[in-house]
C-alpha cells in the first residue's frame, strides 16, 4: 500500500502515516517508475501497525538487513513457522520465535 491507501485503510493522517515509518514502527520499500514507497498491508492490524513488528524490524535492521531484506525476510515461505512465514507468526502472536530466527540472521 502506498502512504495515502494506509492512511485510508487505518484512517491516519499521512504525517501519522510517515511517522510509523520514521520510527521503524513498519518499513517501506520504493517500486514503480516512480519510486513510490509501498508498505505491506500484513503489517498492519485493525487502524495501527502490528504491534510485535517493531522489535522484529529493530532486530533486523540491527543485524544488518535494508528494508527490502527485511520485507522480503518477513514474507519468505516458512513451514517451520506457524502460519508459514515470520509475518504470519508475527501475526498469531508467536514473535519470540520470530524474533529469535532475526537474530540468528545477523550471524
Amino acid at each position: 500500500m502506498t502512504v495515502p491507501d494506509v492512511g485510508e485503510r487505518t484512517g491516519a493522517s499521512l504525517q501519522t502515516v510517515r511517522r510509523w515509518l520514521q520510527e521503524r514502527d513498519v518499513v517501506g520499500v520504493r517500486r514503480g517508475p516512480d519510486g513510490v514507497v509501498m508498505i505491506p498491508a500484513s503489517f498492519f492490524v485493525d487502524d495501527a501497525p502490528l504491534p510485535a513488528l517493531r522489535g522484529t524490524i529493530t532486530v533486523l535492521d540491527d543485524g544488518g538487513h535494508d528494508d527490502e531484506e527485511i520485507v522480503a525476510w518477513l514474507h519468505a515461505p516458512d513451514d517451520t513457522l506457524p502460519g508459514g512465514s515470520a509475518i504470519a507468526s508475527l501475526r498469531s502472536g508467536a514473535k519470540t520465535e520470530v524474533r529469535r530466527r532475526a537474530q540468528e540472521q545477523a550471524f
